[in-house]
């Protein structure tokens, strides 16, 4: 690349940088469905994080034994390792569409299905157990966590939780001491290119900014050092009514794909200065279930002519000077606000890396793909920088592990709405938001 920033007689280089992708996990060769039962992926899922919490429990509790649900009857303390099923009672439910008879019970708050009797349930592959207790809060948990809990059975055929163990933080690989001057990742989602709402004159600020043709002589500098752009999603939204099962006549073929021409016009541009990664979310042109697939770069014809331009997967994972990078359009935070309760995003966030596993809710409320040997989801490497698109709000966090694992989480707000996006510092991990919002105040 190289490209070259000016302004006047002043020239500023575009700094560069390593990439190495690491989408390998989250791409589907040989589709099939036909036999595939979602039960698998819960057993592999069991399996692999079982085997790290049994490792951790000696630790936890060196003088406990661990059994199974099975091995409870007769026994007194202990812990057990099972997989959550949250109990709801305003979960919808595909068969109550043909119930004849159906009372609708109000939801406790709006595109939420929580209720105060939900309750929470264990199994372990010898059996199921209903939990009991203040030590684990039902509102917190979402079906498919796995956990270790300590306490003991009850006469009442439960078991009362005293205390628990979550898998935490994966082990983390060593960020590089010396990272040199400042460079600068991008990331911006839902920029809904076609949403009437959306304002073209915002997005293209944006590329300008990037590729170095916006401001005065130190906003190009500052441009210079971005090195790497990431679309986290949601990237067009096409018109609506046009996918009816009848050919589309010129006029409608158009109009259908007129916001992926504009798109496209956009990211020939910042692919012409910097390298670019773009990600499959819910409006975009891909497959719905988790792992959405790269975007097929037919739909690119402008970009893709450069090597600079990548389509990804999502969920994404990348390194940068041996930074590693993780993350999703949104689709497994936005699924865990519908099923749990948090303060804010950024704990919602947190929690799918103390779970190790990006998506809990799959398949049970979130779609993926009957995988029957392995579970993409599960993180068995903590990322420095954990990312999640298409959310309301800018917001960030640094979290630390017990093993000295530290990972920026950040939440990134939809650009149509809010016209924010986020740098983030490969060599502080710090981040910021870049807005364009004050332009059309």
């Amino acid at each position: 690349m190289g490209r070259m920033e000016v302004d006047g007689d002043t020239i500023f280089e575009r700094k560069q940088s390593s990439y190495k992708n690491l989408d390998e996990e989250f791409l589907v060769q040989n589709q099939v469905y036909r036999g595939q039962q979602y039960s698998q992926i819960y057993f592999v899922r069991l399996h692999m994080l079982r085997t790290i919490l049994r490792s951790l429990v000696p630790l936890w509790k060196p003088h406990l034994p661990v059994c199974t649900i099975l091995e409870l009857e007769g026994t007194k303390e202990c812990v057990i390792v099972g997989t959550l099923y949250k109990h709801m009672k305003l979960k919808p439910c595909i068969l109550d569409e043909y119930a004849k008879e159906r009372t609708v019970t109000p939801l406790v708050k709006p595109h939420n299905f929580m209720h105060p009797d939900d309750h929470l349930i264990l199994e372990d592959g010898s059996g199921r157990v209903r939990l009991e207790g203040t030590a684990l809060i039902p509102s917190v948990y979402v079906t498919g966590v796995v956990v270790a809990v300590l306490g003991r059975e009850t006469d009442a055929g439960t078991f009362l939780v005293q205390e628990f163990l979550e898998a935490g933080l994966p082990p983390q690989i060593e960020k590089p001491l010396k990272l040199g001057d400042d460079k600068f990742v991008v990331l911006v989602s839902g920029l809904s290119v076609g949403n009437n709402s959306s304002n073209p004159l915002q997005f293209q600020l944006l590329v300008d900014h990037i590729t170095g043709h916006l401001g005065d002589e130190m906003e190009q500098k500052m441009a210079a050092e971005i090195v790497h752009v990431v679309i986290a999603g949601n990237s067009v939204e096409l018109p609506k009514g046009h996918f009816n099962g009848q050919n589309l006549g010129p006029k409608d073929q158009s109009s259908l794909f007129e916001p992926i021409k504009v798109l496209d016009i956009s990211l020939s541009q910042i692919a012409a200065a910097v390298s670019l990664d773009i990600m499959p979310g819910t409006s975009d042109p891909a497959n719905a279930s988790l792992p959405q697939q790269p975007l097929h770069r037919c739909l690119f014809p402008g970009s893709s002519v450069y090597n600079t331009f990548r389509s990804c997967t999502n969920p994404h994972s990348f390194e940068l000077d041996n930074i590693r990078f993780v993350g999703t359009s949104g689709q497994n935070i936005d699924d865990l606000t519908k099923y749990s309760d948090a303060k804010d995003n950024l704990e919602f966030i947190e929690r799918t890396l103390r779970w190790r596993h990006l998506a809990p809710t799959t398949p049970n409320t979130l779609g993926c793909y009957p995988y029957t040997d392995k579970d993409p989801f599960l993180l068995e490497s903590c990322p420095h920088v954990y990312f999640v698109g298409n959310q309301a709000t800018f917001e960030n966090r640094l979290i630390e592990g017990p093993e000295k694992q530290v990972t920026r989480i950040i939440s990134i707000p939809k650009f149509c709405e809010t016209g924010v996006a986020v740098m983030v510092n490969l060599r502080t991990l710090e981040c910021n938001a870049l807005s364009f919002e004050a332009q059309f105040s």
